[in-house]
């Protein structure tokens, strides 16, 4: 390997790579997970919740074997793929009493990244319970918000990593191909988003998404070691007219295909989504074409 190079978005040299074929070599009894675990340990790449980053940490691990420069020992399990899971959350029962306070009353607002803590828990129940689509098992790389007041929860949000192809965003960055494989992971994608059903707060909707677009760049950097550039989602226009997204901002782009991402026939085979984005910097057209 000659030089210094960035490889899942970590920048990485000759003697990162070095260090990482010794610790394989001196550990040839370990599995992936726990040569992850090691590194992680070396090289101190912890949550900011004392959680190791093991996923990032697999993913680089995985690039690089792909890349030539290392040889991982051989998988020894297949891990249950979590969205075959049928079971909902457990349901976590929380004080539904009428919440319809002026929106200055509400702050300053309590918010919560609950991955991996004591609250996801009670994130993935009030999704099941309350979200229309209810609860999914996020893919990659995700944040889960919960938003509170006085101890109260008033509003979930997640983000995962973006969809793969999506037209009028790629128009819209101006990308090609290759700049989308290539950074892809500097777009969140929102899968969920839930004002619970007995708050009704007005501009609260929009308070929060531009209270959570404020943060989640320097939050994603500290749990993924990389930032965020793009947020995007998509609205049902038959349930939504996308009020609350256009009240903070976000920017229409248009309509999906209606094909699921492995489509065969290029006919639509489901309901047509609108596509909504917003921009975390004013340069984000440049840094996301050249990475």
């Amino acid at each position: 390997m000659g030089g210094e190079k960035i490889i899942y978005g970590i920048r990485v040299d000759a003697h990162q790579i070095d260090f990482i074929r010794q610790l394989i070599k001196d550990n040839p009894h370990d599995s992936r997970r726990m040569l992850s675990y090691k590194l992680c340990d070396a090289w101190n790449w912890i949550q900011p919740n004392g959680v190791r980053r093991d996923l990032v940490c697999r993913s680089f691990l995985l690039a690089i074997e792909r890349k030539g420069y290392i040889t991982l020992p051989p998988r020894r399990c297949t891990p249950p793929n979590p969205l075959a899971v049928r079971h909902p959350p457990p349901r976590i029962d929380v004080d539904p009493s009428p919440i319809g306070v002026p929106l200055q009353e509400l702050l300053p607002l309590e918010v919560q990244l609950v991955r991996q803590t004591a609250g996801e828990k009670l994130y993935n129940s009030l999704l099941a319970q309350y979200h229309y689509l209810g609860y999914c098992y996020p893919i990659g790389e995700q944040l889960k918000y919960l938003i509170s007041w006085r101890d109260r929860p008033i509003a979930c949000m997640g983000y995962s990593s973006a969809v793969r192809h999506l037209a009028p965003r790629d128009r819209f960055i101006g990308w090609t191909a290759e700049d989308r494989k290539k950074n892809l992971r500097l777009i969140a994608y929102q899968t969920r988003y839930l004002i619970l059903p007995w708050v009704e707060v007005k501009n609260l909707a929009s308070y929060v998404l531009a209270l959570i677009a404020r943060r989640i760049c320097s939050d994603w950097r500290r749990t993924y070691s990389h930032p965020v550039y793009l947020l995007e989602t998509f609205v049902d226009p038959q349930k939504y007219k996308g009020t609350c997204y256009r009240a903070a901002n976000w920017l229409y782009l248009g309509v999906t295909t209606g094909r699921g991402k492995n489509d065969q026939t290029n006919r639509p085979n489901r309901s047509l989504k609108a596509v909504w984005c917003y921009p975390l910097c004013k340069n984000f057209r440049q840094v996301m074409q050249n990475g």
